[in-house]
């Protein structure tokens, strides 16, 4: 009887032909799945929204932390614990605890202050428009009658289609609006739980931002050691500086645009006051927090505000509108570079295209922080094709290539557009050239020549 081999390659086979076949089952389970998987994401978002809340108002108020650690409370404590033997400990908790304290005060001030300053302007202008809405309803009525009384035609037509309209819209009432009551009170009563769940949503990232901001540094090295853990050295070093570039980026933006997006509210509002434009302080609250969002934001909020003025007075409005367009050329061409100064980086165009990407996937989320996000994805894709270039021996500078007209595949030398004009990178086809220039010279020495070009003797 034959024994039997044991062959190690026949098992390293078999193990690889078993994880290929569990990958394709599993990418299969995957595809077949997404609307699950998307509904399971989703699902876990809404859950971990409250610390998701938390991280970003621990991101926000972490400038605010530092300049009253720094500027304020460190010193202080310094000062008042300088007989205690554990004065540096005792400061270091201490300006720690006030700081974080006194970041959320600031927090809590301003979103009670737009609340007080947005919230009864909003419900007055509603008011006002609600009662006078009779008013507005006469002066149309009156406007289409005096308008149709020289146009008999006119108003057969319309009343022919206002008839029509009328009985369209009882139908639809009946047979449409009716059956659909339950599910429009169901929407009604999701909006208001989402609402609550909203402020609970606040109210619990507010604390999950206290414990973030008071161990900061905690948390920071608890991430560090995870990444040193999962990853190479290299790869670590890579994948910190990539995330102290991105803070960078995302702090230096955020930043200059909200001190920008202040200013030119209060100049907003100051010039709301000087020409006694109606609802000041609320078209002001308007333009400031449209002014975040690059080119749609400042038109967005302009119309916005001048709804509600021009509801008042019309004149006002459009006084409104010519202060506006003032206003924000005077941001875009002076106050924002000296506020933003090169921040950004890119061009318009991709500013444009980031914003649109960023409102299509996320919404008033995207548009915000479109931007500093396709930042830092350019600056990546931008760093990695310099590094390829490099390694090819090729320039990196985009100047360079736009006064060349390629490069030489034999010397690597770049070629520049006036000489690749005189002499094209295809041999067959400048050797033509150059005999047909030849010919064309030799033509013209002909025509010059008195002899007719007959040789001499």
């Amino acid at each position: 009887m034959k024994r039997f081999h044991w062959d190690k390659q026949y098992l390293y086979w078999g193990v690889t032909a078993f994880l290929v076949i569990a990958a394709a089952l599993v990418f299969y389970l995957l595809i077949s799945n997404l609307s699950w998987l998307g509904e399971a994401l989703g699902r876990l978002l809404e859950i971990l929204s409250p610390f998701i809340w938390g991280l970003v108002f621990a991101y926000l108020l972490f400038p605010l932390l530092r300049i009253y650690s720094r500027s304020l409370f460190t010193p202080l404590f310094r000062r008042l614990l300088r007989k205690n033997p554990r004065r540096e400990e005792l400061t270091v908790k201490l300006a720690r605890g006030f700081s974080v304290f006194l970041c959320i005060l600031t927090l809590a001030v301003i979103l009670a202050g737009l609340l007080m300053l947005v919230v009864p302007q909003l419900y007055s202008s509603v008011e006002r428009l609600v009662v006078n809405s009779s008013t507005y309803i006469a002066r149309a009525d009156e406007w289409i009658q005096k308008t149709l009384e020289h146009h008999p035609e006119v108003d057969s037509t319309m009343r022919e289609a206002f008839g029509d309209l009328s009985d369209g819209l009882v139908s639809w009432a009946r047979d449409n609006l009716l059956p659909e009551m339950k599910g429009i009170l169901s929407d009604v009563a999701s909006n208001v739980y989402n609402i609550f769940r909203g402020i609970y949503n606040v109210i619990i990232g507010v604390v999950v931002s206290v414990y973030v901001l008071y161990d900061k540094e905690g948390f920071s090295a608890r991430c560090k050691k995870i990444l040193y853990c999962v990853c190479s050295l290299d790869a670590a070093e890579q994948i910190l500086k990539g995330v102290r570039f991105t803070n960078q980026v995302f702090m230096s933006y955020l930043s200059g645009k909200i001190l920008d997006s202040v200013i030119v509210g209060l100049i907003c509002y100051i010039g709301c006051l000087l020409f006694r434009i109606p609802y000041a302080i609320l078209s002001s609250s308007v333009v400031a927090v449209s002014n975040l969002i690059p080119f749609f934001g400042p038109v967005v909020g302009a119309v916005i505000a001048t709804f509600f003025i021009l509801l008042e007075s019309p004149v006002k409005a459009l006084v409104f509108v010519v202060f506006v367009v003032i206003l924000q050329q005077f941001d875009g061409n002076v106050l924002g570079p000296r506020i933003l100064g090169n921040r950004v980086g890119v061009r318009g165009f991709w500013i444009m295209f980031s914003i649109l990407l960023g409102a299509g996937l996320f919404g008033f989320a995207g548009m915000l922080l479109g931007v500093p996000v396709f930042v830092v994805l350019y600056s990546l894709l931008r760093d990695l094709m310099n590094r390829k270039l490099a390694r090819s021996g090729l320039p990196t500078d985009a100047q360079i290539y736009q006064e060349t007209d390629y490069f030489d595949a034999r010397t690597g030398e770049a070629v520049p557009k006036r000489e690749a004009e005189t002499e094209p990178p295809n041999p067959f086809w400048g050797h033509k050239k150059r005999a047909a220039a030849a010919a064309r010279k030799q033509e013209e020495t002909k025509d010059d020549d008195p002899s007719g070009g007959a040789p001499k003797t």
